[in-house]
């Protein structure tokens, strides 16, 4: 199959876009294939509520803002994790308000912002938003990249496996001419030095303005909670699960463009804008943006409830097509998008004894960063 040369050049220009998960309640929607999620962010519930109980002055932001007190959710998605989540922290805050003022007999009132792409399914998950809830629900649809709310408005925010994911695959990994050209392969995983380093600079410029959009948007005495994928200082991607996701996707396109299902230089223009920093790269750009404290980062092990990977790995695989199925239909289309993902299970249950010695690894990343008074 050969690439006319338009073809070629629209190839070489096309920038790969994060997209949200698929929308609806079918058979790969996100609604119905986010268990794995909700597991994993579950990890983390407590902590929360222990640094909202610890460090949150509930009463101060109250009285401050006329006893309402606002929350985002920084790439909700479809649902219904995004509900429990919210869930989780206004219960934390209530009792935290209660703990200090235990006399009042007035509550805070809560608004909850529901925030994700413009081309998120909000239909599906305004539908799905419980009838007996204690908030104010409001959609708010654009990238948290940017600023989405007024000047000291929000009192706390939180971004739950989002913010691993760039705003865009980087621009020199297009150029055929630079030592960043990640030929044959569709993300950082096993590549050079120049394509990890790519890499690494679109996540700092990504998460430099997300960092300095909440900072705008949060009160002083505001809270920010990120939980997303992330790795150990010094430890190469590949050397983790997700890498081995990646790198079996890659080598499974190139083996159907030999098919004759494409042409392989679609693989060469193609790069999965998705990033996983180390703690080192997160406290650099925390401190360059000087606005926000640390008040705790950690990586855990995402999957303390798994016995044996080799059992999910086919439901594993369906939450990865939900996911990340729409990034690939865009570049590859359907046909060759849902052969990859019928052929990555098998390719996932032959590693499955490589993936047994790593799914304990500690690669989810907690942050709680309370912005500076």
């Amino acid at each position: 199959m050969n690439i006319s040369a338009e073809s070629f050049m629209d190839l070489q220009a096309h920038q790969i876009n994060a997209l949200p998960p698929n929308g609806g309640s079918g058979t790969y929607s996100y609604s119905k294939n986010s268990y794995f999620q909700k597991q994993s962010s579950s990890v983390e519930e407590s902590k929360i509520e222990e640094e909202i109980h610890k460090k949150l002055d509930v009463k101060k932001l109250a009285c401050a803002s006329n006893m309402i007190i606002r929350v985002v959710d920084l790439g909700c998605a479809t649902g219904p994790n995004t509900f429990m989540n919210a869930q989780n922290v206004l219960e934390a805050i209530k009792n935290k308000y209660q703990s200090q003022c235990q006399n009042s007999a007035i509550m805070p009132e809560f608004h909850v912002f529901f925030n994700d792409q413009p081309s998120n399914d909000f239909n599906t998950l305004f539908t799905s938003l419980p009838h007996e809830r204690n908030y104010y629900a409001s959609g708010v649809p654009g990238s948290f990249y940017d600023r989405l709310f007024p000047n000291s408005s929000l009192h706390f925010a939180s971004s739950t496996y989002a913010l691993h994911f760039l705003s865009k695959s980087p621009d020199v990994l297009q150029d055929i001419n630079n030592p960043a050209w990640n030929k044959g392969r569709i993300h950082y995983t096993s590549a050079s030095k120049a394509v990890v380093d790519a890499y690494a600079a679109q996540f700092a410029k990504d998460a430099g303005n997300f960092l300095d959009a909440r900072a705008a948007e949060l009160v002083p005495g505001g809270m920010l909670v990120i939980v997303m994928q992330g790795v150990p200082n010094g430890m190469p991607y590949s050397d983790i699960i997700n890498g081995m996701l990646y790198d079996s996707m890659g080598s499974i396109l190139i083996e159907l463009s030999k098919e004759g299902k494409f042409d392989e230089s679609q693989v060469d223009y193609f790069n999965l804008p998705f990033y996983a920093p180390s703690p080192e790269e997160m406290t650099k750009l925390i401190e360059m943006n000087s606005r926000f404290s640390i008040e705790r980062m950690e990586l855990t092990n995402p999957a303390p409830w798994l016995k044996s990977t080799a059992q999910v790995i086919p439901e594993w695989i369906i939450h990865v097509r939900a996911a990340m199925e729409a990034i690939f239909i865009r570049h590859f289309g359907n046909e060759v998008t849902h052969e990859m993902f019928q052929r990555l299970t098998k390719h996932m249950l032959d590693k499955s004894e490589m993936l047994e010695a790593k799914y304990r690894d500690k690669i989810q990343f907690f942050v709680v960063l309370k912005r500076i008074e």
